[in-house]
């Protein structure tokens, strides 16, 4: 079994509705967003699945969030734009690009040191 991987970021301002702390305020990241995806064999060249087409999937539905107050962006003009619910809406997203390709994981780094996988 083949994973692979990219990463790409996006830099957004957000504030978490009923949180109750300092996130509750508007302030901003450089979100970083790693897609994993797993294939059982290779290709008759010898690729798993073609890098440059992931990061192009990718970029696509990461484009709408950058540079953007995600609290303004669907769906999170209605969900709390959390780590947790940017990455199952990726996720989601890429499903509908990606049908019959196994997604296996989405992670989304807020900072250097915080992060959170979504493993469908």
């Amino acid at each position: 079994m083949y994973q692979v991987s990219v990463r790409q970021h996006f830099d957004a301002a957000h504030y978490l509705r009923g949180y109750g702390g300092k996130c509750e305020a508007l302030h901003g990241h450089r979100f970083e967003v790693v897609v994993s995806v797993q294939v059982g064999k290779l290709n008759n060249i010898g690729l798993a699945f073609d890098f440059v087409e992931l990061k192009q999937h990718v970029g696509e539905v990461l484009k709408r969030f950058d540079h953007a107050c995600l609290n303004d962006v669907r769906p999170f003009d209605k969900i709390n734009p959390s780590s947790e619910n940017i990455a199952s809406t990726v996720y989601k997203e890429l499903r509908k690009r990606l049908s019959g390709l196994a997604i296996s994981q989405v992670e989304v780094w807020e900072s250097p040191e915080s992060r959170v996988t979504y493993t469908p």
